[in-house]
């Protein structure tokens, strides 16, 4: 048994089986989901996990340091391939947000320090039983949303900033009859020696 969001394709199958839900604390994945879950605004998941594989290609594996020199040039370029979702502002804020996660790094360490504050560095473990249960926000996504826009980030509105908590393992909202369930849970509760830089 698996969430029943995951059903229905095989790209959406294989992202939830092996990656949603598992905690990350590696900045050039966290950029990449914040990215992909951001150019999600409006569309479904799917549309972005078909389109993954050209983020990737397009945004120098999520190199921080080498989208935040990007050029108005080189984002033209990407504006021209089908391969990704060509909105402006969202295909913009890839690069923006690249130069605030910098900031952040000169701040705080590692953005992983930072980001993993909003939970007190602890995967929150949930136990819905249905995905209807699960909520598109909390008060900690809001709060997180927040402080990001504070610091110049852009789409990180409080639903977006839920998703990616979701898929970065800061929640486990995997349902309880899901066979991910115990295996994301126990690999939260593992990773709680995560040690701020």
């Amino acid at each position: 048994m698996r969430c029943s969001w995951a059903t229905h394709h095989q790209l959406e199958q294989d992202y939830h089986d092996q990656e949603w839900g598992v905690p990350v604390y590696d900045d050039t994945k966290l950029f990449e989901m914040l990215t992909l879950e951001g150019a999600q605004a409006g569309l479904s998941w799917l549309t972005v996990l078909k389109k993954r594989k050209k983020y990737v290609q397009l945004f120098s594996e999520f190199d921080i340091e080498s989208v935040s020199n990007y050029s108005e040039d080189i984002i033209q370029d990407i504006l021209k391939n089908p391969g990704i979702i060509r909105n402006k502002l969202k295909v913009n804020s890839v690069v923006s947000n690249a130069k605030c996660i910098l900031e952040v790094q000169e701040e705080f360490g590692s953005f992983a320090t930072y980001i993993w504050s909003f939970v007190d560095y602890k995967p929150i473990q949930n136990g819905f039983t249905t995905h209807e249960e699960v909520p598109a926000e909390t008060d900690i996504s809001k709060h997180m949303s927040k402080d990001l826009k504070k610091r110049g980030f852009k789409f990180v509105g409080s639903t977006i900033c839920y998703a990616f908590m979701q898929a970065v393992g800061m929640v486990n909202d995997h349902t309880t009859d899901c066979f991910r369930y115990e295996i994301v849970k126990a690999m939260g509760e593992k990773e709680i020696a995560f040690k701020q830089s």
